[in-house]
């Protein structure tokens, strides 16, 4: 069984490698790329035929909702025998215009066309090759796998700015590092406001520590195998556990996206965090990057995920957070939120002055 990941594809580097904006491994909404500027090619009457056929095989044989792969796949084969390709001889356009027109009919955000300069070989869907694989970890490491700060804020608060989840193996001993800075705090906050997406194992992995007990945060049924995944979290894990003692915000933003959407939705619903800041972006399936020809692939989502309880999924509306605000405020609206609930319980006159003093700074 092929590795699903909840990532979003916006330009090929090797075989079998995933890059978005600033990062190899995790996606960004959009069309961003990153890297050097990709050579066009031109593509002529039989390759834009191909590619549709291609795509259209995919989505029938994969797309999380058969029937709008069934009225995506009309539409394509309209356009294409409408002729309205016919003037698209850039490889890059072309992609991008498959990409609008998918996502156009779908609304799914993750659905994606993508054109590579260097060949995608045969074997491409079967996973990444050795050289891929150290290419990604090379990459990833440049950006610390996701992790771009980890500090402790006035008055006793954790913060942890978490721009991507990254694999498991590679982020576990980050997460637990992290954890045991954060272990004397009183309450800790997780910045979501850039957080692209990411590997579903790494969110359950840092899910875990935030639980004493395990927890059901997710299923996700996999159309392309006909078969729903449980997601738990573990009940040990290395270092120290954040448990669930003490009070966790997730700060949001429309750039919240994918896997970190999984990640905020699934600790809203349980009640485990209290999210602020704004609406996230609203793509919540989860797939695998597909080859369609030489020089084009596609990211087709297959699984749908569903939560125990609300009984649906974020896609399309996002998550909506607790309490609503610019991303610009979120930070500050936390801290006073933290501190306000702590001078309920602190007892110790020297550490309320030092709780009002940094309220006074917040507001």
């Amino acid at each position: 069984m092929k590795k699903k990941t909840k990532l979003r594809i916006t330009a090929l580097t090797g075989a079998g490698m995933l890059c978005g904006a600033a990062i190899g491994l995790f996606g960004m909404p959009g069309h961003a790329q990153s890297g050097p500027p990709q050579k066009d090619m031109r593509v002529d009457k039989a390759m834009r035929a191909e590619v549709i056929d291609a795509i259209v095989a995919n989505l029938d044989r994969a797309y999380v909702f058969p029937d709008k792969a069934a009225a995506m796949a009309t539409s394509l084969r309209a356009q294409l025998q409408h002729g309205d390709f016919d003037d698209i001889s850039s490889a890059e356009t072309f992609a991008d215009t498959l990409t609008d027109a998918l996502q156009r009919d779908s609304h799914d955000k993750h659905l994606e066309v993508r054109y590579s300069e260097d060949a995608i070989p045969p074997t491409f869907d079967q996973g990444d090759s050795p050289a891929d694989k150290t290419a990604e970890l090379s990459e990833a490491k440049r950006f610390n796998f996701g992790f771009a700060n980890v500090d402790r804020l006035p008055t006793d608060i954790g913060y942890i700015d978490l721009h991507q989840f990254g694999r498991k193996d590679q982020i576990a001993t980050r997460v637990a590092a992290s954890m045991t800075m954060m272990s004397d705090t009183k309450a800790l906050i997780i910045d979501l406001r850039h957080c692209s997406g990411g590997d579903p194992e790494g969110v359950m992995l840092f899910a875990s520590y935030l639980y004493d007990q395990p927890t059901h945060l997710n299923d996700v049924y996999w159309r392309d195998e006909n078969r729903t995944e449980q997601r738990w979290t573990q009940a040990s894990v290395v270092g120290t556990k954040y448990g669930e003692a003490r009070p966790i915000y997730l700060l949001t933003s429309a750039d919240t996206f994918s896997g970190c959407e999984d990640f905020a939705y699934a600790l809203k619903n349980n009640r485990r965090a209290v999210l602020i800041g704004e609406i996230t972006g609203g793509g919540a399936h989860a797939g695998a990057p597909h080859r369609l020809d030489a020089h084009f692939m596609m990211f087709v989502p297959s699984g749908r995920p569903i939560s125990p309880v609300t009984h649906t999924d974020w896609e399309n509306v996002g998550v909506i957070p607790n309490v609503e605000s610019s991303a610009k405020k979120a930070l500050v609206i936390a801290q006073i939120a933290v501190i306000r609930d702590m001078l309920k319980t602190e007892t110790d006159p020297v550490w309320q002055h030092k709780m009002k003093d940094q309220l006074h700074d917040l507001n």
